[in-house]
């Protein structure tokens, strides 16, 4: 194995051979995840790289099969892959809430158990996609934002969890808890990302009311104070949700909680003129990357071979750099995503006419 140079925010490893464990998962994602394959693939062949695909199940397919939405035995290979790409999981046959595991379960474990602390979720708007967004083109312009998403804290994971019976009534109980360095490790990942962009911070929390907001907004302080040359910027959660809105090219890093980031992201997508355009990387310190795009499943629209591929294809190119350190090739992958889309290449979630495969394809001629 052989080692390489890392920059400000690389979280990878050159190496001469790559091991890519696929988890199409449910829905779409098997579909998405085939094209960006197959993105990945002509990469290999123009740059002269050995990727080597492992596939398995993870989700309500794993579920089906093995009884547990994430196994040990896929776990272990995911650990021992050098990246992930994951499709999506979830849809209405595993929706039951007294189910005793769900797919977003085996999400959870998978986040956990690679170690990947930090989601970082580019939201760039395209010239060319601005009338595809129900927002005045105006509010678009020069839109170009990162969300650093703290992965593996918040209610998610705290415990206790569960629902009981106390005093004649049934109740659900999910606990928010952050310890200080989990929260100190995503902020400052944050301002590494910003000294190398616009060199703002915006950091959301709850402070008027969450206890652990109060110690997260405590942290940014203090690394802020330690960062001098990136302006620091304190946020409440919902006044955050308006601004993504009313003001988003003011934004350049976004860091927050996990459960904030969630939702925040989901919102940050109409930006972009569809949830299908948006890509995310899941790092940790020197361990595997996980890569997925921000939509779910999209069940209603499964098999139907229109689900737009791009933000799974462009959570490749994230992977090619972040993971394996091959910026020409992300780059490469990037370029053709714009010039595809710069060509009017459509699909159905951007008003267009072209299957999953035919923009795949598009994108392939343009490499």
């Amino acid at each position: 194995m052989v080692y390489g140079p890392s920059s400000e925010v690389n979280f990878g490893r050159l190496i001469l051979d790559y091991k890519i464990a696929l988890l199409p998962g449910d829905g779409i994602g098997p579909e998405v995840v085939g094209e960006a394959v197959r993105v990945l693939e002509k990469i290999s062949d123009k740059f002269r790289h050995s990727f080597a695909f492992l596939e398995r199940l993870m989700g309500g397919s794993a579920i089906d099969k093995y009884g547990s939405s994430l196994t040990d035995e896929t776990l272990a290979d995911c650990k021992s892959a050098d990246a992930v790409l994951l499709g999506a999981v979830g849809g209405p046959k595993w929706d039951d809430p007294a189910a005793k595991d769900r797919p977003e379960r085996g999400l959870l474990a998978l986040r956990k158990g690679l170690g990947v602390f930090a989601n970082l979720r580019p939201v760039k708007v395209h010239p060319a996609l601005i009338d595809s967004s129900p927002l005045k083109p105006e509010k678009l312009k020069d839109v170009d934002i990162i969300v650093v998403r703290e992965l593996t804290g918040g209610l998610y994971f705290g415990w206790p969890k569960g629902r009981d019976f106390k005093d004649g009534r049934e109740r659900a109980v999910d606990t928010l808890e952050y310890y200080d360095y989990e929260v100190r490790r995503v902020i400052e990942l944050a301002f590494k990302l910003a000294a190398v962009r616009r060199k703002k911070v915006t950091s959301v929390d709850k402070a008027n009311v969450l206890e652990s907001s109060r110690l997260w907004r405590q942290i940014a302080t203090e690394i802020g104070k330690e960062n001098r040359d990136v302006e620091l910027e304190h946020i409440l959660v919902d006044t955050a949700s308006m601004k993504l809105i009313t003001a988003p090219a003011s934004m350049d890093v976004v860091v927050t909680e996990n459960m904030f980031g969630d939702i925040l992201t989901d919102e940050a997508s109409v930006l972009a003129g569809s949830m299908g355009m948006l890509p995310s990387a899941s790092l940790g310190e020197g361990g595997v990357g996980l890569y997925e795009p921000i939509h779910g499943s999209a069940p209603d629209i499964a098999g139907q071979g229109i689900a737009n591929p791009i933000g799974t294809i462009l959570s490749a190119a994230m992977m090619l750099r972040h993971s394996f350190y091959l910026k020409a090739e992300a780059a490469s992958i990037e370029k053709a995503v714009e010039d595809a889309i710069g060509s009017g290449c459509r699909t159905k979630d951007l008003g267009g006419r072209l299957t999953t495969r035919q923009m795949a394809d598009e994108i392939i001629s343009r490499l």
